[in-house]
């Protein structure tokens, strides 16, 4: 197996991590509050997933 003959340099290396970024989460809105959710989860505010009520919601 191959050894590195030189160290790495930062500049190097930075450019091989520079594409290693965080993806921003896909966020849609609650059909019934309108309340900014994740996918395929209940919406915390009013309690509900696919029209149902399935978790006890936060209402203010």
């Amino acid at each position: 197996m191959g050894v590195p003959k030189k160290r790495t340099s930062r500049q190097k290396r930075d450019q091989r991590r520079a594409h290693w970024k965080a993806t921003a989460p896909n966020v849609g809105a609650c059909p019934k509050c309108g309340e900014p959710i994740l996918p395929h989860r209940a919406c915390p505010k009013c309690g509900e997933y696919q029209g149902r009520a399935v978790i006890e919601g936060k209402e203010d």
